[in-house]
């Protein structure tokens, strides 16, 4: 739901009526991930989508619904080899979509789209399952533990949720949670799904080259901060890198020491000079961060672990190295390339092998998996 916040908050402002279809667990293979959102406005306007088309019709149809009876619910959309024809998703996979009426009323929700709008961290925490008189409560949380909202039920469950929904928000994770009713960590009786808000994750190129001009317009595809970062100032320019959010002129390592990096954070080293890499690979490798990719042919690279190990670099460290950066995908352009490096990001990001998919027997689309440094 927080991704629609733009026209949710404006139809808030306006007085609207409408509901909000949410996609709170998936099974096997589905087109959309958790989070994703169908909104209906009394006057019939949709924005956003659950499954990619499949059951869209059906889900707008409970949405105009949930206007007239001002209920919650959950629904649960699969595919079914006895009825080709019922609604359902090709895919063969399931997901669970909830139901929310906006009639007025929900603070917690229309802060946390409030929020969104002015692109502050937050969390928002809905009962999922459970008894029906809590179906659908909302909790706002904040990074510095304030909320807003409730969910009701036993005292320990606001405290209970408001952990749990905190530990999601600092790596900017969506999910369930499962909890007791009440209120302990022990699963059982009761599903939470929590939606994280965070700042775009980082991106940060080292090197102010043309692969790294290709590489920036790729990342912001994907939705990074883009950094670019390069010690020489007549190659480190705006004009040279006009879809970068910034441009840095500095050198990599300093930089490097002194920005804000997460478990988010993915770093593209373009530089494949010794006197840049070495101390740059030297600090990146030593920090909780998604993705550490070095450019440079092989040869390059043996040089290159060889001067890391004279400089104190372990070999757990080293093993975190993706050098030479990228898939092989017979790249040769930079506009090739930058994909090839995308590519690798995202397979990292979410446990892919890069394989073809045709004749694979793996699920297509996987369960999201706790975010690991790589």
């Amino acid at each position: 739901m927080l991704d629609l916040a733009g026209p949710l908050h404006g139809w808030i402002e306006e007085g609207r009526e409408f509901a909000v279809a949410t996609v709170v667990a998936v099974g096997g293979s589905a087109p959309r991930p958790p989070g994703a959102a169908l909104a209906v406005c009394g006057d019939g306007t949709a924005v956003g989508s659950v499954s990619g088309g499949c059951v869209e019709g059906a889900v707008y149809d409970l949405c105009l619904q949930a206007l007239q009876d001002g209920e919650t619910v959950v629904e649960r959309f699969g595919y079914s080899d006895e009825d080709a024809f019922a609604v359902g998703l090709t895919c063969g996979g399931t997901i669970d979509v909830m139901i929310t009426p906006f009639r007025g009323g929900r603070p917690a929700e229309t802060a946390a789209l409030a929020a969104v709008v002015r692109e502050e961290p937050v969390a928002l925490a809905r009962v999922a399952r459970g008894p029906s008189g809590l179906l659908g409560r909302a909790l706002l949380v904040r990074p510095d533990g304030s909320y807003a909202g409730g969910l009701g039920g036993a005292p320990d469950l606001d405290r209970a949720a408001l952990d749990r929904a905190r530990a999601l928000l600092a790596t900017g994770r969506t999910g369930a949670v499962e909890l007791s009713e009440d209120g302990s960590h022990c699963p059982g009786g009761l599903t939470l799904f929590v939606e994280s808000a965070a700042p775009a994750p980082r991106m940060i190129v080292f090197g102010a080259i043309d692969f790294a001009a290709a590489l920036a317009r790729a990342g912001k595809f994907l939705g990074y901060h883009v950094t670019v970062c390069d010690a020489r100032p007549v190659f480190a320019t705006r004009a040279r890198f006009p879809e970068a959010d910034e441009i840095v002129v500095d050198w990599p390592d300093r930089y490097l020491r002194r920005t804000r990096t997460d478990g988010r954070t993915v770093l593209c080293v373009l530089t494949h000079d010794a006197k840049f890499d070495v101390p740059l690979l030297a600090e990146a490798l030593r920090l909780p961060v998604a993705y550490v990719g070095a450019m440079g042919s092989r040869r390059t690279h043996e040089d290159r672990e060889r001067r890391l190990r004279e400089a104190g670099v372990s070999e757990r460290e080293l093993a975190r190295l993706r050098s030479p950066i990228g898939l092989d995908l017979g790249a040769r352009t930079p506009e090739e390339t930058a994909v090839s490096i995308a590519a690798e990001i995202i397979a990292a990001r979410h446990g892919g092998t890069g394989e073809p998919l045709t004749g694979s027997v793996r699920p297509i689309h996987r369960p999201e998996r706790e975010p690991q440094p790589v």
